[in-house]
């Protein structure tokens, strides 16, 4: 008789075994289905389901009548493609890369991208955006006869510039517009400036993902409303920015310049009616920009500094006037060169000659260095206490700092406006401050800083926006930076420049008008040589117009960037048009401009008796 096999001890070992295995199973899955539960259902909806943001419709952006549209956004196709699908069958995928490339008229190297894009496998996949509606007619038309396969077209928004500049291939004010890229996010200027405004907020949805993993529509769930974006109403005349940029235009083929820029303020107001710079750029070819000419994005009105020459002796002015050092008619000796730091640096005149004694206001008049840096050396009795006085003005004044006009991308020029206080000036260094060398400025801080000396010394904002939505924007009021005393004296030193000099004044006076203001041309130091450039200069003038004496309507400041003299001899470089050339056309534009200044008022007209 066989002995028995089976053991009590065996069985229960077994149990014992079982039962610590199903505890330990029924404790893993209590874990996960209760401890981790909400996690594993998150992980399977991010498995099967999308989040999708949707941009709502992007604000347009109006001129200052809001009834010029200078960016709007229109619905364009983009065509997208299966390429897995048609990966199934190579005969399909070849015929559609062939009609494609026909359809979208693609050069050889664009078509081989396209290929290559059809040959990838991927799900979804862009083939092309901004389709003309011709084009995708063309395209629906293939789908129709199964010319082409496994392709479809998505609506997608466009931002649009649809008024033409002032130069070929630009838009118009394309450098203070900026531009939105494919993201919807504004670049430079006013559209980077006023992105969140613009643009709004996006729509979210969730929907479930299809065998392909592209969202099925007709799952989506809007978690998010979004809002749409708000509209923008510019201080921008349309009309007088087209012919602003015609007359830059104009002047930069004239002058060989490398550039050309130029902004019409209202001085009492701080309102951009105009401002551009040529070269331009077509907004609506940003891309192409971007690969070819990426620095004309860059506004310079805003956001390039330089050395402004002579227009600087009015801040010398305003410091001396408010010293009490001197008054318009203290007469000052020009020498031609006047010697500093006992001997070891000099400043010449731009002839290098002497006017003798001369008063105060002849010698801003005509532009004499020795005149500028001697009023300049004369603020106190120490270089250290007049340098000083001569900083504090610019300071006050608002250079070597933003004067936070609406736009992205403004520069400041801080570390071109040296602190005495922090690092010394000698002589030569007041001296040359004195008539606008060794400090950089913009040209909206300049504009900025003359709207402040002739509007009685208030100190105003510079915006580009007037409005959003069916809102007026406010802009706040600032205190006074100079007595008015002092401004109705400056006013009048600006008038005497164009009427004493008559190379100044055949070429600037408006018949009819009230004209004033101050040139200025500075050589350029090319840092990568060391060395002033060869027959090349800065050539500035910073102006008024006004219909009533007294009263200032408009500022204007203009820059030509690299301006190249026809004529050059010692003390004399004209080009075919000159800074206050340019001003007087652009002046003269402005005046006349329909309804720019009805809405204006202004403060009690300066007295003028005191000639």
């Amino acid at each position: 008789m066989l002995g028995r096999t089976d053991s009590r001890r065996r069985l229960l070992v077994l149990l014992m075994i079982f039962a610590v295995g199903s505890m330990a199973l029924l404790a893993r899955t209590a874990y996960w289905q209760v401890l981790r539960g909400d996690f594993l259902m998150a992980r399977a909806a991010a498995q099967t389901t999308v989040r999708i943001e949707v941009a709502g419709r992007r604000g347009d952006i109006y001129d200052r009548t809001g009834t010029v549209l200078l960016a709007t956004t229109i619905d364009r196709d983009r065509l997208v493609a299966a390429a897995d699908q048609l990966e199934r069958d190579p005969e399909a995928r070849r015929r559609t890369g062939d009609e494609l490339v026909r359809i979208l008229k693609l050069d050889p190297e664009d078509a081989q991208a396209l290929r290559e894009r059809l040959d990838s496998g991927r799900p979804y996949i862009v083939i092309a955006r901004g389709i003309e509606p011709s084009v995708s007619e063309l395209i629906r038309q293939a789908l129709r006869e199964k010319r082409i396969e496994d392709v479809s077209l998505e609506a997608e928004p466009e931002r649009v510039y649809p008024q033409s500049g002032g130069g070929p291939d630009s838009t118009l004010a394309a450098q203070l517009l900026g531009f939105v890229n494919r993201e919807n996010v504004g670049q430079y200027g006013v559209e980077q400036a006023y992105q969140d405004t613009l643009a709004g907020s996006p729509r979210v949805m969730v929907a479930q993902r299809d065998v392909n993993g592209r969202a099925m529509p007709e799952t989506s769930v809007v978690e998010e409303p979004g809002t749409i974006g708000e509209d923008i109403r510019l201080t921008v005349d349309a009309s007088l920015q087209l012919a602003l940029e015609q007359e830059l235009l104009a002047a930069w083929i004239a002058d060989s310049a490398k550039s050309v820029s130029a902004v019409v303020m209202d001085p009492y107001s701080g309102e951009v009616y105009a401002e551009a710079t040529y070269p331009s750029y077509d907004a609506n070819d940003y891309k192409m920009v971007a690969k070819e000419t990426p620095q004309r994005f860059i506004d310079p009105v805003v956001s390039s500094v330089y050395e402004p020459g002579s227009v600087f002796k009015m801040m010398t002015a305003v410091t001396a006037l408010e010293a009490g050092t001197v008054t318009r008619t203290t007469r000052i000796k020009d020498v031609g060169t006047l010697r500093l730091d006992h001997g070891t640096t000099k400043i010449d005149n731009a002839d290098h000659k002497g006017m003798g004694w001369i008063t105060f206001e002849d010698g801003v008049a005509y532009s004499r260095n020795v005149v500028a840096a001697k009023v300049a050396l004369g603020l106190s009795k120490s270089t250290k206490q007049s340098a000083t006085m001569l900083y504090d003005t610019w300071r006050t004044l608002g250079f070597g700092q933003k004067t936070g006009i609406d736009v992205a991308g403004e520069a400041s020029g801080s570390q071109y406006v040296r602190d005495p206080n922090v690092k010394p000036w000698g002589e030569i260094d007041l001296a040359n401050g004195a008539f606008g060398q060794g400090v950089a400025v913009t040209p909206i801080q300049l504009a900025t800083a003359y709207a402040t000396l002739l509007n009685g010394g208030m100190a105003i904002q510079p915006h580009v926006v007037s409005g959003v939505g069916s809102r007026d924007v406010t802009v706040p009021q600032k205190g006074r930076l100079v007595p008015k005393k002092i401004s109705k004296t400056l006013l009048h030193m600006m008038d005497h420049v164009v009427q004493e000099v008559d190379f100044y004044r055949d070429r600037t006076l408006v018949p009819g008008y009230h004209v004033g203001g101050k040139t200025g041309t500075a050589q350029i130091w090319d840092a990568k040589e060391k060395e002033w450039k060869h027959n090349l200069f800065n050539y500035s003038f910073v102006g008024y117009i006004s219909r009533e004496a007294g009263t200032p309507d408009l500022v204007v400041a203009v820059r030509i960037e690299e301006g190249r003299p026809t004529i050059a001899r010692l003390g004399h470089l004209e080009m075919p048009v000159m800074s206050f050339e340019l001003f007087r056309r652009i002046a003269t534009n402005a005046i006349t401009t329909p309804d720019l200044l009805q809405h204006r008022t202004v403060a009690d007209p300066i007295p003028v008796t005191d000639r």
